[in-house]
């Protein structure tokens, strides 16, 4: 059986840390069956988290999945990045608190990052900290924000500025909820499942290179195999540095020029995956003006990235001091050290600090615009 026939039946991977290790479960369906949460739940009270777009798709579908005697509560918010902000947090802090939830009241967050971002954040600090389940409903999310406890919101001047670390108590990825994503929020999740294989897995690369038209046509055999190896790789990240001292700085590969980008040109204009998939391909051009990778290798994440239906080019609007000062503001930066995720090769990534000013600003200088 090849990669791409790996069976549909529902898979479980384990982020192991220890006392708060926990479950990702991937599968079909598995939205509706209690099998798949009463376990996570900390005590009767559950309060779920969504946004106007996924609610009247999935919501319902959610609840009859809890156990009868649950006391469950539901907040649905405005949907998009320009809701990720402290403000949105403390709603869903006011809805604990007008519904008398305690310590062992369990947050379900139904949705995207946003949402999964926030509803994590609200966890860790109501009653310094409760429980909470991700329930992830799009690519992005399913593969990258909902795995490894990182939440927080946006700052005006940088994203993900204000946060913590806090874990969930299980990851449920029901494949089925990619049926009603819009094809641009795909190819946003898309550049997060293209970046495992950049950091860290040159044979997963070249499967994606193979099996990027049938992932775009959400062909479900190649969609579960995608999402499974892309959480594995991020669980073994995580496993190895939860808190992001070293290692699982490399998953944030194009993230310093894309969170540029979605700074600058305000939450939500651009796609955190867009962004994303054009930083990356800065990042191998860099590594290619350093002598890392060739031209063949900077011209293949560039074919990958267009197939995957992602832009090619940065902001018409944004100048190189633009770029600059927002990267100023990353937070892998250490002692006023820009720390840039790059590769040595395809498959393999790197955490460089010593990138010369003048090599970083021939770069944003002539990066085609848009």
């Amino acid at each position: 059986m090849t990669e791409s026939e790996t069976s549909t039946v529902p898979r479980t991977l384990q982020v192991a840390l220890g006392e708060r290790s926990y479950p990702i479960h991937i599968g079909a369906g598995l939205l509706g069956d209690p099998a798949w949460l009463t376990p996570y739940l900390a005590g009767r009270q559950v309060m779920i988290v969504t946004n106007e777009a996924v609610a009247p798709h999935y919501l319902a579908r959610l609840k009859a999945g809890l156990p009868s005697d649950a006391m469950v509560r539901e907040l649905v918010l405005p949907d998009g990045e320009a809701t990720k902000t402290l403000a949105s947090v403390g709603l869903v802090w006011d809805a604990l608190l007008e519904a008398g939830f305690n310590r062992r009241c369990t947050l379900i967050a139904l949705g995207g990052g946003v949402i999964g971002d926030m509803v994590g954040f609200a966890a860790a600090c109501y009653q310094r900290g409760v429980a909470f389940i991700q329930v992830p409903t799009t690519l992005l999310s399913q593969v990258d924000s909902s795995v490894g406890g990182k939440t927080g919101v946006n700052h005006p001047l940088g994203k993900n500025m204000i946060g913590a670390f806090w874990q969930p108590r299980a990851v449920l990825i029901d494949t089925d909820t990619l049926r009603t994503l819009p094809a641009k929020e795909l190819s946003a999740g898309l550049a997060e499942v293209i970046k495992y294989g950049l950091i860290r897995d040159a044979e997963f690369l070249a499967w994606l290179e193979d099996e990027m038209t049938a992932l775009r046509a959400l062909q479900p055999e190649a969609l579960a195999w995608a999402i499974e190896r892309s959480c594995r790789l991020k669980a073994e990240i995580v496993a190895e540095d939860e808190t992001e001292q070293g290692v699982r700085a490399l998953l944030n590969l194009g993230h310093t020029f894309g969170h540029a980008i979605e700074a600058h040109q305000g939450y939500g204009q651009w796609l955190h995956g867009e962004a994303v998939g054009v930083g990356m391909l800065m990042a191998a051009e860099l590594s290619h003006r350093l002598g890392w990778l060739n031209a063949g290798d900077v011209e293949r994440t560039a074919s990958i990235i267009a197939a995957a239906g992602l832009p090619l080019e940065a902001p018409a609007d944004m100048g190189v001091e633009d770029f600059l000062t927002r990267m100023r503001l990353d937070k892998k930066n250490v002692d006023e050290r820009l720390r840039l995720i790059l590769l040595e090769a395809l498959g393999r990534a790197v955490i460089h600090d010593q990138t010369p000013r003048e090599l970083l600003e021939e770069l944003l200088t002539a990066f085609p615009r848009s």
